[in-house]
């Protein structure tokens, strides 16, 4: 069970209010005594006190970490397995296994979590907006912070939109800030991983199943130098307001949409490319509309171009 019922919720709350509640009331929501949110009163048996909220988190949580610190030692092993037979690939290694196509995301994971266990000194990635399941956000922290036990600095970029995600907040805050940076940019197309400038990761699907394995080291160059081009031009997530209105009215973000509707991109892929759901890019074209005065989309095209916001610099 991962969900408290909503009466559970809302007789929780009174119980750590007023600091008891009956087992009567207490009859009415099942999900307290499951989620062991109330205990006995000591001092009267038709009363219950409530757990502390940090308690029943941590006792809901230790299951959970401990599953991921049992993967993570078989995966230490496993590679410890492994390492024998890793010197005798590299030094029979031909043109070819310089990009491996990984399939799945069993070995894309796999793939991952070797190349970060090998790290020693950076991680770079690229993580363009989306919804992640808890249990790859969660396999995610587990990672970054083993890197960071051994000293690995980590830089993500992600989106602007990520300013505005309770998830991607709460998981950044978890890490120190000395250890791993976190930006933000207007436009990501796909993800990236670089470890030490050695081994990157690219996808080659949409649907995040194919992924390739690049060690050739003149591709991981480029992409690093492509990674370092992007982190230049981006805003630390801890600070800055990049959605601020400029002085002609209009947002960065809507300067960003105006740009990708010049360049002839659907509302579709411009929501894609920035990071947010087509509900929010068209309003946001709505308002560029009001702001520029259009009363169609072809002419506002024509007066985005004619406006010159897009000769400012931004």
């Amino acid at each position: 069970m991962t969900e408290m019922c909503e009466e559970g919720g809302r007789l929780y709350a009174h119980a750590l209010r007023v600091g008891r509640l009956t087992r009567a009331d207490a009859e009415s929501a099942p999900c307290l005594m499951e989620f062991s949110l109330l205990r006995p009163d000591p001092d009267d048996a038709d009363w219950l006190r409530p757990v502390s909220p940090a308690v029943a988190l941590a006792q809901r949580l230790n299951p959970i970490e401990q599953e991921i610190a049992d993967r993570r030692r078989l995966s230490v092993r496993l590679s410890d397995a492994f390492e024998p037979f890793m010197a005798l690939s590299t030094q029979t290694s031909v043109s070819t296994d310089a990009i491996t196509v990984l399939e799945g995301g069993e070995r894309i994971n796999a793939a991952l979590n070797l190349a970060a266990t090998q790290c020693q000194s950076e991680m770079l990635t690229i993580q363009p907006s989306g919804n992640r399941p808890e249990h790859s956000l969660l396999q995610g922290l587990d990672r970054d912070r083993l890197l960071i036990e051994r000293g690995v600095r980590i830089r993500t970029l992600y989106q602007h939109t990520a300013r505005y995600s309770p998830e991607k907040l709460a998981y950044v805050a978890q890490l120190p800030v000395s250890k791993a940076e976190y930006r933000t940019i207007d436009e990501l197309v796909e993800r990236l991983i670089i470890c030490d400038e050695t081994v990157a990761f690219i996808p080659s699907r949409d649907d995040q199943q194919v992924a390739l394995e690049l060690r050739h080291p003149g591709l991981v160059r480029y992409l690093t130098k492509l990674f370092e081009f992007l982190w230049d031009r981006s805003v630390p997530l801890r600070t800055g307001a990049p959605y601020e209105t400029a002085s002609d009215g209009i947002t960065e973000i809507q300067h960003s949409i105006a740009k990708l509707l010049v360049e002839g991109h659907v509302d579709e892929a411009i929501a894609r490319r920035l990071g947010m759901n087509v509900r929010t890019c068209r309003a946001h074209i709505a308002k560029l509309a009001t702001a520029l005065g259009s009363g169609s989309r072809a002419q506002l095209g024509y007066l985005i171009a004619q406006s010159g916001i897009l000769d400012q610099d931004h």
